[in-house]
């Protein structure tokens, strides 16, 4: 605007009073937006869980007292003949509501609808896990038994199972189930897809997911918006692999963005869509008791248990095994899941300082979920490595990050971590107490809760999702070269 003559003073007044408005209003937006990213403070408590006695972070337990439960399908609505003109209006009201045009004081919760879909997409493999997860001689070709594998990327049954539990029971406040489709915005698919692949037959799971997408893309909401505010579990690297190609810009939740491309393909993640969600651990928690009566017991500097021999990203495991065998106070051994692996990572870890988390086939691994709720501070090598919650989470104050390159220069790693002072280990030991109730998935779900943080980050990605969603009803087909931030930077780790 500039040299533009105003033609009196009045008229330029007003121009700065419109300046103003505009500027505070963009303040408050900003200010409302904010709140959303940002977590509730958390309420004093006397341990990580809200109510211990109702409370089970158990898989198997808490999926018991689910399916021994009566559960009504909610009254979901079809969908109106003309969704996309019932979802104009119910945004438009939320909009224009009010005469006064005021911005709600607090951000309004997330309205999920949750499809019902048939039984054989989500009961049935509840059920069909529940009647076979104690067939542990059912083991995948490395060794790691089929239903730890299933729990651990149990995701998909913790965040469905709070979604659809009656609302007096649920103690999230910032999420909640809608009946009509008009009034969501985001719809969840509840397919189990981890169990699927792992439990049925190659070619049966496979017909499972032609049917499971069909019915989910013949949706008129996944219709309109080409799935765009879709979310469906893909946890494990190779649920779904089948036939993901056709649900690409649906939201995806994931252990990682896996850059190899080995499982999760280039153009099909990327974070500006999808959110990373933690593993469920495989140890069990050590809370305020364990942590205070461990202290003393912390001999060992660094530790490590797992598969010593890794594909990919993961070739770095043998380079470290080299290079640290044979150090006094570093324990570095061969192991996998299953009932005495668990006994044997949960001792070790507890009696150490650091946890060695090295990248596996993929950049992640459920070690480091093992690591924070054992209380042993993780030393990631993993220069790949997406985190879950990065938007609210600070891992610096309970993780070290060290560069591949770094990591088996000869002596280098050893001599860091003797080097970190005690003052800086209590203080991320300490951290590593509070944190861990960020990844511990539970029935109910708990504020502050992995559950809870999954739906905070699928929040902040509203704004972006209906831009896209509305910018792909007016932009001609073919007209221009669509910007679909298929293109990333590798998160490449470095010491600072």
């Amino acid at each position: 605007m500039a040299g533009k003559q105003f033609p009196s003073l009045a008229h330029a007044r007003r121009a700065s009073s419109r300046c103003l408005l505009a500027v505070g209003a963009l303040l408050v937006f900003s200010a409302v937006y904010f709140l959303l990213l940002s977590p509730s403070p958390p309420r004093p408590v006397a341990s990580p869980l809200s109510n211990p006695s109702s409370t089970t972070t158990s898989f198997v337990a808490s999926l018991d007292r689910f399916l021994d439960s009566p559960h009504r399908p909610a009254a979901s609505s079809a969908a109106p003949g003309d969704l996309d003109a019932a979802i104009r209006r119910e945004e438009e009201a939320r909009l224009y509501g009010d005469p006064r045009g005021a911005w709600p004081a607090a951000p309004a919760p997330l309205r999920v609808y949750v499809y019902e879909m048939p039984r054989k997409f989500t009961y049935d493999l509840l059920r069909l896990f529940r009647d076979s997860y104690r067939d542990t001689t059912n083991l995948t070709s490395n060794g790691s038994p089929v239903h730890r594998l299933i729990e651990q990327h149990s995701i998909d049954y913790w965040l469905w199972a709070d979604l659809i539990a009656p609302e007096s029971q649920r103690l999230l406040k910032n999420v909640i189930r809608v009946e009509r489709q008009e009034e969501a915005d985001i719809f969840y698919v509840p397919f189990f897809t981890t169990i699927s692949y792992f439990l049925l037959e190659k070619q049966e799971c496979k017909a499972l997911y032609r049917e499971a997408l069909k019915w989910v893309t013949d949706q008129p909401a996944w219709q309109r918006s080409q799935g765009r505010d879709h979310v469906i579990p893909v946890h494990h690297p190779w649920s779904f692999k089948s036939v993901r190609r056709f649900v690409k810009k649906a939201i995806w939740l994931l252990p990682d963005m896996d850059s190899t491309g080995n499982w999760y393909k280039p153009g099909q993640v990327y974070l500006e869509k999808d959110v990373i969600l933690p593993y469920v651990p495989n140890v069990d928690l050590c809370d305020h008791k364990c942590v205070s009566e461990t202290q003393s017991k912390r001999s060992t500097l660094l530790f490590f248990r797992g598969r010593l021999k890794r594909n990919a990203g993961g070739k770095i495991r043998s380079k470290l095994v080299t290079e640290l065998q044979n150090i006094e106070d570093i324990i570095i051994e061969e192991g996998s899941a299953g009932a005495k692996g668990k006994v044997a990572a949960q001792s070790g870890m507890r009696k150490s300082l650091f946890c060695l988390n090295p990248a596996g086939d993929t950049p992640s691994s459920a070690r480091l979920f093992d690591a924070i709720v054992s209380g042993c501070i993780p030393v990631i090598i993993s220069d790949e490595l997406e985190l879950p919650f990065e938007g609210i989470l600070d891992y610096s104050k309970i993780a070290l990050f060290v560069s591949s390159t770094d990591a088996v220069q000869p002596g280098w790693l050893v001599k860091y971590l003797r080097g970190i002072d005690a003052k800086r280990v209590r203080d991320m030991q300490s951290n590593l107490l509070k944190y861990s109730r960020h990844f511990l998935y539970s029935s109910p779900a708990q504020p502050l809760g992995p559950e809870d943080l999954t739906w905070r980050m699928i929040a902040g990605k509203l704004v972006n999702i209906k831009l896209h969603i509305q910018r792909s009803w007016r932009v001609v087909r073919e007209s221009r070269s669509v910007c679909t931030c298929e293109c990333r930077v590798g998160n490449t780790t470095r010491m600072l």
